[in-house]
């Protein structure tokens, strides 16, 4: 199944007859190379620290995607149960103090007051004759959080044994395609996407990565290269307007989001590369992929999938990268299309009742963005005094800056809204605006409900 012949499954990794001097991270700013003989001795030194400490439940919170790595197997071979904070900040992990028992983390990341932590690198690290074996991948847990609709965190529990099986299908879909190239990321591993595709799919096909993200589409520029594979967003691919780049990437992937199809039409004329977005979620995983040569190419499903819909025309799917369900319910309606394809419709939980009547907003949203003054739109339910009504942030086009400029927000909402009347019911119009430069996202290309909530409240 697997394209290469240096993949190793996630269970034997440890065990790979690798060469000691096999690259696996790099220093981006200083070319400093770490080699598999360092990665095994310091996950080994790590995994004989642990199995002395009590604690059971470790959060990993590292800017190092290498230091992650060495963290993320000595705690699997050391039978920790990993938990993985959607982000750094101190007040967003000091809220989840009580899913874990200790932190492992590096410089870069404040311990938290109360709560045992492990900085890496390990001080006065010994030297350990760590024997490793095979990890009974279901028996590893992995506890992932995802902001949903509310942005409040949720926990999602995972184990070792899908994610593994995850892996085994990129290697088998994109393996050759990407033989031998070094991978540069936007997104965080601290993320399902970014663990997946910048860390642990590199760490098992022996392709090296870079250890910090590129945060600024110059250096995404500047790292184009035919040997270099890019992992990013959305968030980052629609900031590329205006850059110049005389080299390619070998390959570009992208997730978290829809990425409009300007923006992969404009990756694809400054890297020649047209990104392949991939699709799923925290829960499921990748579900499909996709090059968007057209705005209406469809999903292609990942080979091991089986997927039918339910009466709200939804998505369900069974999948080896689900532990331990036979079908899982989505919320995502879909077309069914022959050749295993699927074409994306909106999500059922993003429709709301205004005065009795079922609003969609991504219908709303939909309806917005055809109308030449508008270029993306998030539309969210609001309370008003005693009654639920929409709002919508925006982002202008040319000629809707043109026409505030001329006419002023009150003459523009107003016109907006009578162009909305051709489609929509009046409940189902929005009636507070904001103008944006950008749509708050994420480094994930997730949009931020509560940042969405906060501009209507200035």
């Amino acid at each position: 199944m697997n394209s290469s012949s240096t993949y190793h499954p996630l269970a034997d990794l440890m065990m790979s007859p690798r060469a000691n001097s096999a690259i696996v991270a790099i220093d981006d700013a200083s070319q400093d190379a770490v080699t598999w003989l360092q990665f095994t001795q310091d996950v080994a030194s790590l995994t004989a620290f642990l199995q002395q400490r009590p604690e059971a439940r470790w959060a990993v919170c590292f800017a190092d995607s290498y230091h992650f790595a060495v963290a993320l197997m000595a705690l699997a071979h050391s039978n920790k149960h990993i938990i993985l904070p959607g982000n750094h900040q101190p007040a967003a992990l000091a809220a989840l103090a009580d899913k874990f028992d200790a932190l492992l983390h590096d410089a870069e990341v404040d311990a938290i007051a109360g709560l045992p932590s492990v900085t890496l690198p390990l001080a006065n690290a010994d030297a350990t004759d760590i024997t490793f074996r095979s990890l009974p991948l279901s028996q590893c847990p992995v506890t992932l959080f995802t902001s949903g609709s509310s942005g409040t965190p949720k926990a999602i529990e995972k184990t070792l044994a899908g994610i593994a099986a995850e892996l085994d299908v990129l290697e088998q879909v994109w393996g050759e395609k990407i033989t031998d190239s070094h991978i540069v990321s936007t997104v965080s591993h601290q993320h399902i996407y970014g663990l997946l595709f910048r860390l642990l799919w590199p760490l098992c096909s022996g392709r090296s990565f870079s250890r910090f993200d590129l945060i600024y589409p110059e250096q995404v520029v500047a790292h184009a290269s035919a040997n270099i594979t890019l992992i990013s967003s959305p968030a980052l691919l629609k900031r590329l307007t205006g850059m110049v780049s005389e080299q390619s990437f070998r390959h570009i992937f992208s997730s978290g989001g829809p990425l409009p199809h300007p923006a992969a039409l404009q990756s694809q004329a400054l890297f020649s590369c047209l990104p392949t977005e991939v699709f799923g979620s925290t829960e499921t995983g990748g579900i499909g992929y996709r090059q968007q040569q057209q705005p209406t190419t469809p999903w292609q499903l990942f080979p091991c999938h089986q997927v039918e819909l339910n009466a709200e025309q939804c998505l369900r799917i069974q999948s080896p990268f689900i532990d331990g369900i036979d079908w899982y319910q989505t919320s995502d309606q879909c077309d069914l299309l022959p050749e295993r394809q699927f074409m994306l419709k909106g999500r059922a939980d993003r429709v709301v009742k205004i005065e009795e009547k079922r609003i969609s907003l991504v219908e709303v949203e939909q309806r917005l963005t055809e109308l030449e003054w508008i270029d993306e739109a998030a539309v969210l339910p609001l309370d008003e005094g005693h009654r639920l009504i929409l709002g919508a942030v925006i982002t202008l086009t040319a000629a809707g800056e043109a026409q505030l400029t001329a006419q002023g927000k009150g003459k523009l909402w107003l016109a907006i809204r009578q162009q909305l009347r051709q489609w929509l019911e009046p409940v189902g119009i929005p009636r507070r605006y904001r103008a944006v430069d950008e749509i708050p996202l994420n480094s994930q290309g997730k949009r931020q409900f509560q940042a969405l909530v906060d501009l209507f409240a200035e």
